[in-house]
């Protein structure tokens, strides 16, 4: 059962108070009352009892507390001197997930609430690059930088517009064009995908306004209109529903895609699906055949050509002649 933040905190103050030679060993009552007192809400005979248990015995807490009860004194001590659970070692588990989350949290250092927290992330992010450094001069493992990521100073902006549904202007540059051209959005939604943000929106002032995806890496600069906007017209959820990536055309419907994977890459398609609407069909010595519910945009087409010869489209028709035509032009790249 995952931990909630009151038991992670029952379990720091029960440690606390078995740490502190400067009192009596606590009995049963007086760690139940100490407990509630600093948490400042009732606490319960059986969950203290529970805690106590669990600091000993849970292997995912991995504690192993060496908590013992002196019935001389009636109270409960740590049985090995020096003792704390703020001791104990991160694992290379729980490394890896300190580390992807200061990553983020680096990311966004533009955002007030980041800001708030800066003081609090660096002392953790210098406790966990110092764990990382013993265990890479030890060759044990190494992890590459987290991505740097490019218009991110735009997040703050684009995320009170979207708030407060305000018309933003902006100044984006795409790959196809040599100048930057100005578009009045309405701001929907942010979302990442493959180290870049986005932004969804409704461009207004076009030939043909409508849902429009800017990359944020590609804004030069952005300006309030004055402007509001009345309703969202955006569900984020059932856009990406059915979606790999980000490419959409809004007339596009997801359809039944099936992939004939072989065996080998199967086992990491069952440990780590394409998509949640997979479905395995066949798992044999021949193939792993696989079911799913997409839009087949750009995105999936990239994923699939990446697996080269270990994936076949078998359905539908369209994808896999598109498929194979990428795949006769590879092939003119390397003949002739």
């Amino acid at each position: 059962m995952p931990l909630n933040k009151d038991a992670l905190t029952r379990y720091r103050l029960i440690d606390e108070r078995l740490r502190n030679n400067m009192l009596p060993k606590p009995s049963l009552p007086q760690l139940i009352e100490y407990v509630s007192e600093k948490m400042e809400k009732d606490v319960s005979r059986r969950t203290i009892l529970l805690d106590i248990k669990n600091m000993r015995e849970n292997g995912d807490l991995n504690y192993h507390a060496p908590i013992e009860f002196d019935h001389y004194q009636k109270g409960y001590y740590y049985s090995e001197e020096g003792y704390s659970i703020n001791n104990m070692p991160v694992t290379e588990y729980e490394l890896q997930g300190l580390e992807i989350a200061i990553g983020i949290l680096r990311q966004f250092n533009n955002l007030q609430i980041i800001k708030e927290f800066e003081d609090a992330i660096l002392k953790i992010a210098d406790s966990v690059s110092i764990n990382r450094k013993k265990r890479e001069a030890n060759g044990l493992i190494h992890l590459d930088a987290p991505p740097r990521y490019k218009g991110l100073e735009w997040i703050p902006a684009i995320a009170d517009a979207i708030r407060s549904r305000e018309i933003l202007r902006i100044s984006y540059q795409s790959f196809d064009r040599k100048e930057p051209k100005e578009y009045r959005i309405e701001p929907y939604h942010l979302r990442e995908y493959n180290n870049r943000f986005y932004v969804f929106a409704k461009s207004t002032k076009e030939t043909k306004p409508g849902l429009r995806t800017f990359g944020l890496d590609r804004i030069i600069d952005i300006w309030p209109a004055g402007q509001y906007f009345e309703e969202k017209n955006f569900d984020e959820t059932g856009y990406f529903k059915n979606l790999i990536g980000i490419s959409f055309t809004p007339d596009e419907k997801p359809m039944k895609i099936v992939l004939s994977f072989t065996p080998q890459q199967g086992k990491y398609l069952k440990t780590q699906p394409l998509h949640q609407s997979q479905k395995i069909l066949k798992d044999n010595n021949r193939e792993c055949r696989i079911e799913l519910e997409l839009v087949p945009n750009y995105e999936l087409m990239m994923i699939l050509l990446s697996y080269g010869s270990k994936v076949k489209v078998i359905q539908p028709r369209i994808l896999a002649e598109k498929i194979k035509q990428e795949a006769e032009n590879m092939m003119k790249l390397y003949t002739g």
